[in-house]
């Protein structure tokens, strides 16, 4: 079994995720879960943890993590006959929904929660406004410090990854108009946080 941790711009926001889970959440979905990092994690807080992701290899190393309350599952989280619609209290996604069209996995991240569930999104996007490619500059410096403080920066060898096409003036368009009442807050490390509660 792996207890393998590491550091990288997604796993410094994985805190801000598992801070959000509501108390006494039972089932908790993590979409992309990669080698299972952060699914270990939501295992300490959640009676059940799904981790779901379309890499055969992703889910190979996910599989070595020692979580006895986490299920692995190698697939899409758009296909409707892999998750159980509304199943789950609590559902993430980090660095995932930019791999596909950005309404459809909205769409499905929503209809995989349950009534009165939480949703929390880290997400990427790029710059194009001049205050956006300032924000990013000063993150070097930041990047550099947690970077060394932390080893180095690291992912799994093959974790699949993609540019985002939406920027972020869109994404806080787009999350606005698809998640009423959405919170969202874009982050110093190339990364925006949204959290948002299913009306019961």
């Amino acid at each position: 079994m792996t207890t393998d941790t590491y550091w990288n711009h997604n796993v410094h926001y994985h805190p801000v995720v598992l801070d959000a889970v509501p108390a006494g959440c039972r089932t908790a979905l993590d979409v992309g879960c990669g080698d299972g990092l952060l699914a270990a994690g939501l295992a300490s807080r959640v009676e059940a943890v799904t981790g779901v992701d379309r890499s055969p290899e992703m889910i190979r190393l996910a599989g070595k993590r020692e979580a006895r309350n986490v299920t692995f599952l190698e697939g899409d989280y758009r296909d409707g006959s892999l998750l159980d619609e509304g199943g789950y209290d609590f559902v993430s996604a980090v660095a995932v929904i930019h791999h596909v069209p950005f309404d459809d996995a909205i769409d499905r991240l929503v209809r995989l929660l349950a009534p009165g569930g939480r949703l929390v999104v880290v997400g990427l996007a790029h710059d194009r406004a001049l205050l956006d490619r300032v924000v990013s500059a000063c993150a070097v410096p930041v990047n550099l410090l947690a970077a060394r403080r932390h080893g180095g920066e690291r992912s799994p060898a093959g974790m699949p990854a993609a540019d985002p096409i939406m920027n972020w003036r869109e994404v806080r368009r787009s999350t606005a108009h698809l998640l009423p009442g959405r919170r969202y807050r874009r982050r110093l490390l190339w990364r925006y946080t949204l959290t948002w509660d299913k009306p019961a």
